[in-house]
């Protein structure tokens, strides 16, 4: 197994959203990925903002990206709100530090002025079929290679608006040796000269930003999804244009997400066609005002979020399915991700929340029942809660889905399910259940331990069917024939309650 660390480096790991809205499942991904490799090898993990896209700049974006870190659990040690040695981390206030290393590759003739209008080059493409500004071209075009340095000065001091492009000498093999996919070589004949800088917003592009960032805050190992690999080439390109080949760090491009047909990347179009979310948190659109559902706000635990993701591209090498934070710390490895995209099975995810339920105590499911409760109107005990939870909570996948499996032993019924009278409520069901109350109306000791063969000898005493007793019963307690067992509702609402429903039910069925 290849050793992707080295012992003499510090492990340190960046996340570098842009804040063009909200934050991918796909992205929580990367992180979580990024984050698990950092804790495991004790290194630090970076959070920077990449904005020097100005134009596609959403207002509330970054916030929205770090709630949602906040509440999957996903810490960072340096980076935008958290500080750090190396800052700042925005890249919209890096720019005259990218401007120092625009100049030092123009200086070296590693990198050159162009000058080509939009149009310029649309009327170039309609002109040269699958037209890229290479070496094959660029000698056709208006740059600081075809014009003399005092048409270029000119140019510039007039105002004129240009890019700076990378040159990229044809013919070399670029090796980028990455720890997913093994040794990858990309000829350079068929890579464009990338634009690095714009003069419009003095800003870098994504290319030039990350290499100078990555190189100044000591990044050991870039862990980013699939869609970056056709770029790493010119990466390593500007690594060596730069003289930072000993400082280069490691890459892994990670398998994509895909539909969960599996035939293609998952969208957010997927998401709305099948019924499940593609953001941690729920997303206001500032523009459009469109609302897109969270899983936070549909009621996923966040450390089912983060074990379900784990499993997407990567296998620990056991049958453990149900991990713990820390032991997917343990267990991470990065070659043993898979080159495969990975289908996102959100019906999984819904596995997972409810192991993660049953995983949790009585007590801890309790607590995060009571805002359903108090929405609800109901302020009981938490004694009675936890009760209450105890009786239902392998029943739901959610923890709102507790209320419908429950409400009924915090509310009487008002009504009764139509069906479940239809199958046990015919004939004698009120004799007998009325029976039934004037037997227990005589029992000192509710408590169900002690009800339960008292009343099972009564029913056989008596030569009556206890499907047919108990059902009728239960419905009369409950409002339909559902819930847990029935000497556990009579336990939990006690002598008075019990029979002050059923003897209501009488009045109202009898």
């Amino acid at each position: 197994m290849t050793d992707c660390v080295n012992k003499e480096r510090r492990v340190r790991v960046r996340f570098a959203p842009s804040p063009t809205g909200p934050l991918h499942i796909g992205g929580v991904r990367t992180a979580l990925y990024n984050y698990l490799f950092a804790r495991q090898h004790g290194g630090d993990m970076i959070f920077r903002i990449e904005d020097t896209d100005s134009g596609r700049f959403v207002p509330g974006a970054e916030d929205y990206i770090l709630e949602s870190f906040r509440w999957l659990g996903i810490d960072f040690d340096e980076g935008v709100s958290f500080g750090g040695n190396y800052g700042p981390y925005r890249q919209s206030e890096r720019k005259e530090i990218y401007r120092k290393y625009v100049d030092q590759l123009l200086e070296a003739g590693r990198a050159y002025i162009a000058f080509d209008t939009p149009q310029e080059l649309e009327a170039k493409r309609a002109e040269i079929p699958n037209f890229q500004y290479d070496a094959s071209t660029r000698l056709q075009m208006r740059n600081s290679l075809t014009l003399s340095k005092e048409e270029t000065d000119a140019l510039i001091t007039g105002g004129s608006q240009y890019v700076v492009r990378f040159l990229i000498e044809p013919g070399q093999d670029v090796v980028v040796d990455d720890l997913i996919r093994g040794r990858v070589v990309v000829n350079s004949s068929i890579l464009d000269d990338k634009v690095l800088y714009k003069s419009a917003d003095n800003l870098p592009t994504y290319h030039l930003a990350n290499i100078v960032d990555d190189h100044l805050m000591e990044v050991s190992h870039v862990i980013r999804g699939e869609e970056w690999l056709p770029s790493a080439p010119l990466h390593v390109l500007l690594y060596q244009a730069f003289g930072w080949q000993d400082t280069m760090p490691r890459f892994a491009h990670l398998p994509l997400l895909l539909k969960p047909e599996g035939n293609g990347k998952l969208s957010k179009r997927d998401g709305d066609r099948l019924g499940f979310p593609v953001f941690p948190l729920e997303w206001h659109d500032p523009k459009s005002g469109e609302i897109s559902s969270g899983y936070r706000e549909k009621d996923y635990l966040p450390d089912a979020v983060i074990n379900f993701l784990a499993l997407l591209g990567w296998n620990p090498g056991n049958d453990q399915e149900v991990m713990t934070m820390q032991q997917m710390i343990d267990l991470f490895n990065l070659e043993k991700c898979s080159k495969s995209g990975a289908r996102f099975n959100y019906q999984k995810l819904v596995w997972f929340n409810h192991e993660y339920i049953m995983s949790k105590s009585d007590e801890e499911v309790a607590r995060l029942f009571l805002p359903v409760l108090a929405e609800k109107g109901v302020d009981a005990p938490f004694d009675k809660v936890v009760t209450a939870v105890s009786l239902v909570k392998n029943r739901v996948n959610f923890i709102h889905e507790l209320w419908d499996n429950c409400s009924f032993l915090f509310k009487a019924p008002t009504e009764y399910d139509e069906k479940s009278l239809k199958k046990w409520w015919k004939e004698q069901a009120a004799e007998t259940t009325a029976a039934l109350c004037d037997f227990l109306e005589a029992q000192e000791d509710f408590s169900g331990e002690t009800l339960e063969p008292k009343v099972m000898e009564w029913i056989a005493q008596n030569g009556y069917a206890t499907g047919k007793v108990m059902n009728a019963f239960r419905v009369t307690l409950v409002g339909a024939a559902m819930g847990p067992q029935i000497f556990a509702i009579t336990d939990f609402l006690g002598k008075e309650e019990t029979l002050a429903r059923a003897r209501r039910a009488l009045s109202i069925l009898a």
